[in-house]
């Protein structure tokens, strides 16, 4: 029996998680915000969910959850980092409040919760650690700038804490989803205010993704979730889990640009080394 925590268990990834893993009989720590979210996990599975509401952006909450839930179970062998939403809009648009929060929620709250269960892991001999990315953690679309800012932020972190970690049995993946067929694109994501300038602009297509309602994710959250949970067996961890074809199609499109486009000066960037003497 494997022991998780698991941070937005209420929905989404979280939320599918959870089930499949109380159902294979696994031991979770589930946190949540809403009141009342994850009373049905709590109610079918009294004796292996423990239900911890949580804010993400609320430090000392996070460690008061984190430090419970090790003195509970004894040992938390996989962290998944799941909470977030998406803040959607050209740049322009957004307030600093939005934008505060955003970096708070996603990328600030992930540091946080990984920095607390760390001692943990350290002390237990080992574990995994699971952060939830996505697409947008490789790719940047017009309209998605602050999401984007935060999940590349987390990648770069939880790249470099994985070569940090490692020599402690500490295992990271950062989890890149493409569109999934959850509740993030239609409710847990936020749009800013509109500016009329950018109307015809590249950055007014999210806006109609989001108000139009027409368009679903082709990702399968179900199996999504049951691959981030087979990924916890490999030996040694995946750095990255790519999660559906679309993601793959946009991110191998992404890098080869992006890598066409350091090739191209190859002999640019050797010009300004310091002459040798």
């Amino acid at each position: 029996m494997t022991s998780w925590l698991i941070t937005g268990a209420n929905s989404g990834f979280g939320r599918h998680l959870s089930e499949q893993l109380l159902t294979r009989g696994d031991t979770v720590v589930g946190t949540f915000r809403a009141a009342g979210s994850v009373d049905d996990l709590s109610a079918r599975w009294p004796e292996t969910f423990r239900a911890a509401r949580l804010d993400v952006t609320d430090p000392a909450g996070i460690v008061a959850v984190v430090d419970s839930a090790f003195a509970a179970l004894g040992r938390v062998d996989v962290v998944v980092s799941n909470a977030g939403y998406g803040l959607m809009g050209a740049a322009e648009e957004l307030t600093d409040e939005q934008v505060t929060h955003q970096i708070a929620t996603n990328l600030t709250g992930s540091i946080r919760l990984i920095r607390a269960v760390l001692p943990h892991l350290r002390r237990q001999g080992g574990g995994r650690i699971l952060q939830l990315s996505s697409v947008g953690g490789q790719v940047a679309w017009p309209g998605g700038s602050l999401y984007h800012a935060t999940k590349w932020g987390i990648e770069g972190f939880a790249d470099a804490l994985a070569g940090e970690v490692a020599p402690f049995g500490i295992g990271v993946t950062i989890v890149e989803p493409g569109g999934a067929r959850t509740n993030f694109r239609y409710g847990s994501s936020v749009l800013a205010e509109r500016i009329g300038a950018y109307d015809a602009t590249p950055a007014a297509g999210i806006r109609r993704i989001l108000t139009e309602r027409t368009t679903k994710g082709i990702g399968d959250p179900a199996r999504m979730a049951a691959a981030m949970i087979a990924s916890v067996e490999q030996d040694p961890a995946p750095r990255r889990l790519v999660l559906g074809s679309d993601a793959y199609g946009s991110i191998e499109t992404a890098l080869t640009g992006r890598l066409a486009d350091i090739r191209a000066q190859r002999e640019s960037a050797g010009e300004t080394d310091a002459l040798v003497s």
